[in-house]
C-alpha cells in the first residue's frame, strides 16, 4: 500500500475523493433499461436475463418447491449461524422500535407522531460471486418488525436459472415469500414499475453495483424512495502503537476482496504500524482465493501518516468512511470526535465482519462520502413518521390570535380566516 506521510490539510480531500466512472454512459445506458421495463414489463425482463445473465427463464418467480429443496442443501453449520445472527440482528432492531408520545405544547394542544409500516418494500439482492444472503437478514429482518404488508425480493440467477440455496434459505427464514429470480437495474425498474409477474413497490433497499446504484437514483426521481445513494464498499482503520498489524491487515483485506473498486484505508500516527501493516497486507494477500480483486482494491488504497491522533481523526470525518475501525487499546478516547461514519467498530477486536455478519447492527451504510449526511438502514428506513395534533377549544383560544397575525402578514387570509371563524363561534 502505498504511504503518505503528513499531507497537508488542503490536499485531504483531494485524498478522499473516491473513483470517479463515466456517469453520462451509465446514465444513458440504465435509463434505456428502466424504460424499456417500465414499457415492455416481463418481455425486457426476459430479454435481459438472456442478454446480461446469459440465462433463459420460463418463470420469474421462485417456488415454494425450488425453496423447500434449497433447505436441504444448506449445511445444518450454516443454518446455525444464520440463525444466531437473525437473533442478533432482531435483539438491536427490536430496541429501536419507538412508542408514540403525546406533547402538550400548549394547554388545550396535544402533539404526537406515530410510526407506520411502509406497506409494500423492495429488497435487491446481490447474486454472482459472492451472493449475500446476509443482506437478507439485514433488510428483511427490520422489514419483518416495522410491519411492513408486502416484501419482495430480487435476485440474479446463476446460468443455470438458479438461487444460491443460502439466499433461498435465508429469505424463507425471515418470512419472504415472494422471491424472484431478477437482477441488475431491469430488477430496479420491475420492483419500481410492476410487471405482469413482480409487483411494484414504494421503497427499494439494498446494494448492487454501479448499474443497480444509479438504477436506484434514477426511480428516486420518478417517486420511489430508496435506501440511501451509494457506492463501492470501503473502510478506514485507524491504528496506533497499540495495535495488532495481522488483525489490521486482515480488516483491510477483507474489504478489498469486496471488488476492484473498494477502497482500504489505514491512518495512523506511527511509521512503523504503516510499515508493519503494509508487509502483513501483502503476506496474507497470497493466501486470499479473491487475491486478484483485493490486489486490485489495494492499488487503489493508501496508508496516511500523520502526527496526532486528534488529526488522525479528522482526516476520518474528511473521507466519512462507511466502515471505521479504531484498532486501539484506547479507542474509548476516540468516540467524543467522530461525526462522519456509516458503523463505528470500537477496539482491536471489533472487526468488520462482525457487523457485517452477526454482532447484531446494520450493515448496509452509507458509502463514497454520504456518511456526511445519511445513516445505515435501520428500522426507520422501513416506517413513516406521521404526525398527529388536537387542539381544543382552550387550545384554539391559546394560540389562535398568534396564528391570525402570522397568517395575516403572509398575506394569507383564507388562513386567518379558518382561526376567526371558530374564534368567533367560541366567543358567542
Amino acid at each position: 500500500m502505498k504511504i503518505i506521510n503528513n499531507p497537508a490539510k488542503q490536499t485531504w480531500s483531494s485524498l478522499c475523493k473516491r473513483a470517479v466512472i463515466n456517469e453520462n454512459s451509465l446514465q444513458e445506458t440504465v435509463r434505456t433499461i428502466l424504460n424499456d421495463v417500465k414499457l415492455n414489463k416481463d418481455k425486457a425482463l426476459t430479454k435481459y436475463a438472456q442478454l446480461l445473465d446469459n440465462v433463459s427463464l420460463n418463470s420469474f418467480k421462485v417456488t415454494e418447491e425450488e425453496i423447500a429443496e434449497a433447505k436441504k442443501l444448506v449445511s445444518e453449520e450454516l443454518q446455525q449461524a444464520i440463525q444466531l445472527a437473525k437473533s442478533n440482528i432482531e435483539t438491536f432492531h427490536n430496541s429501536q422500535k419507538e412508542a408514540p408520545k403525546k406533547i402538550t405544547t400548549t394547554r388545550g394542544v396535544t402533539c404526537w407522531r406515530k410510526n407506520v409500516a411502509i406497506e409494500k418494500v423492495g429488497l435487491y439482492i446481490p447474486g454472482g460471486s459472492a451472493p449475500l444472503f446476509s443482506t437478507i437478514l439485514m433488510l428483511g429482518v427490520p422489514a419483518k418488525i416495522a410491519g411492513c404488508k408486502e416484501i419482495i425480493l430480487c435476485t440474479p440467477p446463476n446460468k443455470e436459472g438458479a438461487i444460491n440455496p443460502a439466499i433461498l434459505y435465508t429469505a424463507s427464514l425471515v418470512g419472504i415469500t415472494q422471491i424472484f429470480k431478477a437482477g441488475g437495474a431491469q430488477a430496479i425498474g420491475a420492483m419500481a414499475y410492476g410487471t405482469e409477474t413482480i409487483p411494484n413497490v414504494y421503497k427499494i433497499l439494498g446494494p448492487g453495483n454501479q448499474f443497480v446504484t444509479k438504477a436506484k437514483e434514477l426511480i428516486q426521481q420518478q417517486g420511489v424512495a430508496i435506501d440511501m445513494p451509494a457506492g463501492p464498499s470501503e473502510v478506514l482503520v485507524i491504528a496506533d502503537e497499540t495495535s495488532n498489524p495481522v488483525f489490521v491487515a486482515a480488516d483491510l483485506l477483507s474489504q478489498a476482496e469486496h471488488g476492484a473498486d473498494s477502497q482500504a484505508i489505514l491512518v495512523t500516527t506511527s511509521d512503523k504500524v504503516a510499515q508493519n501493516v503494509a508487509a502483513e497486507v501483502n503476506k496474507q494477500l497470497e493466501e486470499l482465493p479473491r487475491r486478484e480483486l483485493a490486489k486490485k482494491a489495494i492499488k487503489n488504497s493508501f496508508t496516511v501518516v500523520l502526527n496526532s491522533s486528534e488529526k488522525c481523526i479528522q482526516f476520518s470525518n474528511e473521507y466519512a468512511p462507511e466502515h471505521l475501525i479504531i484498532a486501539s487499546e484506547k479507542a474509548s478516547e476516540y468516540v467524543g470526535g467522530i461525526i462522519n461514519a456509516g458503523s463505528v467498530f470500537l477496539g482491536n477486536y471489533s472487526c468488520e465482519s462482525a457487523g457485517d455478519y452477526a454482532s447484531g447492527t446494520n450493515h448496509t451504510l452509507p458509502t463514497n462520502g454520504y456518511a456526511k449526511n445519511y445513516s445505515g438502514v435501520s428500522l426507520d428506513s422501513f416506517v413513516k413518521k406521521i404526525t398527529f395534533q388536537e387542539v381544543t377549544k382552550e387550545g384554539i383560544t391559546a394560540i389562535g390570535k398568534s396564528i391570525e397575525i402570522m397568517a395575516e402578514a403572509e398575506g394569507l387570509q383564507a388562513h386567518k380566516n379558518a382561526i376567526t371563524v371558530r374564534l368567533k363561534e367560541l366567543n358567542n
